[in-house]
């Protein structure tokens, strides 16, 4: 019997098609922006200009041009995203490799201190360590990686735990095979369907936590732009230049919607 499916095949590729173009132009920006984002312009005559052929979206309170600064926002917000989500990625697949296959007390410590870990405040943690350390580019990846694998720890914990009941399992056990061997070489490949299904929606996640740190001022530092340090420009000139945020914000549920397409898509496939 088929499954009814929320996402159809040809609404996930339309989502993949957008957010690569989306990716494409951000990785290309010094050859597609038509200006420098950071120069500014005459604060006479080009300061808060609307929407044009010149500026196809508008400038900012510095005169800077926006379609530039959002091409290259983009670079910094997506490369972020990435980049958090493969490092907790690999951190919570160890982690949560050695606490389900292991077992036991080794098991119940590992979980405990995982709960004591998601027992603290994520934003407020968050903010101290970024007021702490700066927040340049390396110290809010690494900071928004250490406290973002738990998540994955947890599900890699609970697919182990389920594979572990497999007659393959317990067969290679009886082979003797070394744990450090069944687990890369067999239970870590078994369980990377329901790992990539879950990436693309992290990215999401990190995506919009980047873009609310950057609109309080705690993530990467002006003159450097980022979707959410655009929207916090224009939030000072909202009503006389709703370009300013519109554009950068629209990336951003743009590229948030395709992901959790994408995501919701993997998911619903190889849960079938």
């Amino acid at each position: 019997m088929k499954r009814n499916t929320l996402v159809s095949p040809l609404a996930s590729r339309i989502a993949a098609g957008i957010l690569s173009v989306l990716v494409v132009a951000s990785v290309f920006a010094p050859v597609l922006a038509p200006y420098n984002p950071n120069a500014q312009g005459d604060l006479v005559k080009e300061r808060l200009l609307a929407p044009s052929w010149q500026h196809p979206f508008g400038t900012d309170k510095f005169a800077r041009d926006v379609f530039s600064r959002v091409l290259y926002g983009g670079r910094v917000s997506l490369l972020i995203a990435v980049a958090v989500v493969g490092l907790s990625t690999a951190i919570g697949l160890v982690y949560g490799g050695i606490s389900g296959y292991w077992g036991g007390l080794l098991d119940a410590g590992m979980m405990r201190f995982l709960d004591l870990l998601l027992a603290f405040p994520a934003v407020f943690l968050i903010i101290t360590l970024v007021s702490l350390f700066g927040a340049n580019l390396l110290i809010l990846v690494l900071v928004l990686s250490l406290l973002g694998w738990m998540g994955m720890a947890r599900l890699v914990r609970a697919e182990i735990l389920r594979l572990r009941q497999h007659p393959f399992l317990l067969a290679e056990e009886a082979l003797g095979l070394s744990p450090g061997r069944i687990l890369v070489h067999h239970l870590l490949p078994n369980l990377m369907p329901t790992v990539l299904a879950v990436i693309p929606v992290r990215v999401g996640v990190i995506l919009l936590l980047e873009s609310a740190l950057s609109f309080l001022g705690l993530g990467v530092q002006p003159p450097t732009a980022s979707w959410g340090s655009i929207i916090q420009d224009g939030s000072e000139v909202l009503v006389q230049a709703w370009w300013v945020s519109f554009f950068p914000g629209m990336m951003i549920l743009i590229s948030v919607f395709c992901v959790n397409i994408i995501g919701e898509y993997l998911r619903e496939r190889w849960a079938a």
